[in-house]
């Protein structure tokens, strides 16, 4: 239903005599075969080769190779954190005002997979400084776009899945397509990374992500029909949508939700020195690298069967405090590991956790207010989140150059703990509100 203060910018569906709502749903539910399929297939292969790049192994670790510094590690992955602080905001007040966003998802999605391109060319052509300069740079950009297009496609499946499938469909789309990214992240450290193939097997993994994600968006582009909706809201200049911002936030169940999504992500603080960390007991080859991606993304894949089905019956609410609670005993097995079963455990709890906490973050936001406003909750939403995982990093890595890795993981916990408590006394499931 429209809210009470909807206003209808222009009608855009006829169908007889129905009115445009109706038609909407009506379109929606003709199409959801068809666009179910398109955002399973799109959503699996991007997730396979992103997941290769945000997974806090290969990345993390390549950069330890290349710089040799805590501190430089957690400088590059706040980088990336960067370029996504702003571009939500700017992303959402492109979509927000029409009546049609594929062409601007296609697009913003094109320019992001060309960033993993980027980081392959260079690590094949370029060496020494010259090499990190240009790996920080295109890090830089790949958040910058991964930003904007998170918004996009987020928005995307707002419009042609409904809520009571959005669950189930994340949670197919992430087994099939975390299964194919641990099943690659094991043979590609074991292998392409272990050999160093073309000259470098990481720039040769970024390659392979580059050409999957590809794929997924090309099928989506060719089979996915979007509804054009009932109402679009009127198209505002940047500076008069960050003065809504307030009216935004003053939902109280929704105000205290970016409050623990912020505690959540401080604990992204410890994320890129977890791989470095298990390298200093286990050693950092590339069979370690690849051992601990498969347990990171084998359980990222598998805790879907769980969090999907228990958002779509519960609400996402209780996911994201099970994945809360999941991300703080996994940092505490870390903490107390000492063998390469108990580093295995730990990286698979983090992937079920960080499987969990996407998922119900994502989907959370959807449902708080009306569906005129989702671009810029997914927006403003995405921004908190990332400026935190931007900041995060870079203190880590002061902190383990200061004083080693244990202070960090402590911290962590903290975080974790505050943003459940949030969570538990502060937040309402607003499904069933």
């Amino acid at each position: 239903m429209l809210r009470a203060d909807a206003q209808p910018v222009r009608k855009v569906c006829t169908y007889g005599d129905a009115d445009a709502e109706a038609g909407y749903t009506r379109f929606v539910d003709e199409n959801l075969k068809r666009n179910y399929i398109a955002h399973f297939t799109h959503g699996m292969l991007g997730m396979t080769g992103f997941r290769l790049v945000y997974a806090p192994t290969f990345v993390p670790a390549y950069l330890g190779l290349l710089t040799g510094s805590p501190f430089l590690v957690g400088f590059g992955q706040s980088l990336q954190q960067a370029g996504a602080v702003l571009s939500p905001v700017l992303g959402a007040q492109q979509i927000e005002h029409r009546k049609r966003i594929l062409p601007v998802s296609l697009l913003l999605g094109g320019l992001m997979r060309l960033q993993l391109l980027g980081l392959a060319v260079v690590g094949w052509l370029l060496e020494g400084p010259s090499l990190v300069v240009a790996t920080f740079f295109f890090l830089f950009l790949l958040g910058f776009f991964m930003g904007s297009q998170r918004v996009a496609f987020q928005v995307l499946l707002a419009k042609v899945i409904p809520i009571r499938k959005r669950g189930r469909l994340q949670a197919w789309r992430n087994l099939f397509g975390g299964g194919l990214a641990a099943a690659l992240s094991y043979w590609a450290g074991r292998t392409i990374i272990e050999e160093d193939w073309l000259g470098n097997g990481y720039a040769t993994t970024f390659a392979f992500s580059f050409v999957l994600t590809s794929i997924g968006l090309m099928i989506i582009a060719r089979f996915m029909r979007e509804p054009e909706p009932p109402t679009v809201r009127q198209r505002m200049s940047l500076r008069d949508r960050f003065r809504e911002f307030p009216s935004l936030i003053a939902d109280r169940d929704y105000r205290n939700f970016l409050i623990a999504q912020l505690l959540a992500m401080s604990g992204r603080i410890s994320i890129p020195f977890c791989i470095l960390y298990a390298g200093e007991t286990l050693g950092l080859s590339g069979e370690t690298v690849g051992l601990l991606s498969l347990a990171f993304l084998g359980a990222d894949t598998i805790s879907n069967l769980i969090w999907g089905p228990m958002g779509d019956r519960f609400g996402f609410r209780l996911v994201f405090i099970c994945a809360i609670s999941t991300w703080a005993l996994s940092i505490a097995l870390l903490l107390a590991s000492h063998s390469t079963l108990m580093f295995f455990a730990s990286f698979a709890g983090l992937g079920a956790s960080l499987s969990g906490y996407m998922m119900s973050a994502q989907t959370l936001v959807l449902e708080f207010g009306g569906r005129d406003d989702v671009p810029m909750r997914l927006a403003l939403s995405t921004t908190i989140e990332t400026a935190m995982a931007t900041v995060g990093p870079l203190v880590g890595g002061v902190i383990v150059s200061l004083s080693g890795y244990p202070p960090v993981f402590v911290l962590t916990l903290i975080c974790l703990m505050a943003a459940l408590a949030m969570l538990i006394l502060r937040v309402r499931e607003p499904r069933f509100r």
